[in-house]
């Protein structure tokens, strides 16, 4: 086709193109536009020709006011070719995303004669984007939220809760059953807080007794007492500057509940052993699964300790309460489990997740995390069933009340959680309780209380 011929056909040509084009005269009044330009726009040709571009109050157009011997356009002024993403403004008052391209057109002699500039239509691109951008902070937000896992309404106040507290200085509490995560909540919050550069410490009230847990917690001197044979640092002068997590607090003897009471107050402890006190600025997170107003009325908790700790509580709720997250738990879950186990498990049958959906869970996510780990363990491989789970269902407490029920199938639902931990690593108690994320002290307590022989490990 020679050149005459496509000059000929040049309108029928830039129709073709899927880009806006739109020509432009050296006043700045439009002399031609295309079809994909009248389709991004909404503006017609008829509409537009004659009329100043500037009805289209481009962000992105550099307009030159400043005295009527200037260029009305810095395109015009600069000679440079202009590449910018913009808006414009289309005929229905809607605000179109583009990426605009104008070049100057010149004559022989370098004088301009006008300019071109395409439009593509980057409004598609953009809501794509920002459902992308919605998507992930919905997973940010709902998904894996420092470890913890949950878009229920319940989990994502307590995810709330926990940025709120991060933010402060003032004591939290923690309350939740076990295995719901309490650990968890009380990293999230010194990662996300002002101390994160601090050191984190974290210390069982339940797991020392009296004496220890003193040491443990304040430190000792040398000759402090038998056996101290050298200055020990205790844990709240390691936390100095940063965070202290002390689960269980529930369980802390009422002698040292005075001693920690007094750090609150003061900012200051002494060494067991030693009379010189010793200033730290710690914040402190405690957790507890225990009712803390039964144990304040049975005297077994200190009141003025209570209020003094009990500034932000965060009430981490069961997973019985929160049953939707528990496919997005199994999602989160089953890839740490399918390296561990060496399985290629591609996921669960119907019925196995309606068996993990009905179930009262009395171990909270750890119970489930245990359930999935036990299912690896005796599956083939591809896909878990139903029959791979361990019981997930207590028998009815027949001849109780239904105030004792809970507790039976709570009671029941442990006792099963441990016969299939120890059916599964071969009676191994220091395997099971790693299986069930407990101590080999708990298991092994667990195993005197339901009376099981491991050697004779009944049936289910």
């Amino acid at each position: 086709m020679s050149e005459a011929r496509i000059n000929r056909y040049w309108k029928r040509i830039v129709n073709t193109m899927n880009d806006g084009l739109m020509i432009i005269g050296t006043d700045g009044t439009v002399i031609s536009v295309n079809r994909a330009f009248e389709r991004i726009t909404g503006y017609s040709a008829e509409e537009m020709v004659g009329r100043p571009c500037t009805v289209l109050e481009c962000d992105g157009c550099d307009k030159m006011i400043n005295g009527s011997d200037m260029a009305w356009c810095a395109l015009f002024d600069n000679c440079q070719d202009v590449r910018c993403h913009c808006h414009l403004r289309t005929k229905d008052g809607r605000l179109v995303a583009v990426v605009k391209n104008a070049t100057l057109l010149v004559d022989d002699e370098g004088r301009p004669l006008g300019a071109v500039e395409t439009l593509t239509d980057m409004s598609e691109v953009d809501r794509l984007g920002q459902e992308v951008d919605r998507l992930a902070r919905q997973l940010d937000d709902g998904g894996d939220f420092h470890g913890l896992v949950g878009r229920s309404v319940a989990m994502q106040r307590v995810f709330d809760v926990i940025r709120r507290a991060a933010s402060s200085s003032a004591p939290v509490i923690i309350f939740g059953e076990s295995g719901t995560g309490k650990e968890m909540v009380a990293n999230a919050i010194h990662r996300l807080g002002p101390r994160r550069e601090g050191p984190f410490m974290q210390l069982n009230c339940a797991a020392l007794n009296e004496a220890l847990l003193e040491s443990e917690l304040f430190g000792h001197i040398r000759g402090a007492f038998t056996g101290a044979y050298r200055h020990r640092t205790g844990r709240f002068e390691a936390a100095d500057g940063g965070d202290i997590f002390l689960d269980e607090i529930g369980d802390m003897p009422l002698a040292l509940q005075v001693k920690l009471l007094r750090v609150l107050e003061t900012g200051r402890f002494e060494r067991v052993g030693d009379h010189a006190p010793v200033k730290v600025n710690v914040r402190i997170i405690s957790a507890t699964h225990q009712d803390l107003h039964r144990a304040i009325a049975e005297g077994r908790f200190r009141e003025d300790f209570f209020y003094r700790i009990n500034v932000i509580p965060i009430h981490l709720p069961p997973l019985r309460q929160r049953r939707d997250d528990i496919p997005l738990l199994v999602e989160y879950f089953l890839p740490g489990v399918r390296r561990r186990a060496g399985k290629s498990l591609s996921g669960m049958t119907r019925q196995a997740m309606e068996g993990l959906m009905n179930h009262h869970w009395p171990g909270n996510v750890r119970e489930l995390k245990s359930v999935l780990e036990y299912a690896a363990i005796i599956t083939d491989g591809g896909v878990i069933d139903i029959h791979h789970l361990p019981s997930l269902q207590a028998p009815p407490a027949i001849g109780r009340s239904a105030s004792t029920a809970p507790a039976m199938a709570d009671a029941q639902g442990e006792r099963q959680a441990l016969i299939d931990a120890l059916r599964a690593t071969g009676g191994n108690q220091t395997r099971a309780a790693a299986l069930l994320g407990v101590t080999r002290t708990t298991v092994w307590n667990r195993i005197r209380k339901y009376g099981i022989d491991v050697r004779k490990i009944p049936d289910r």
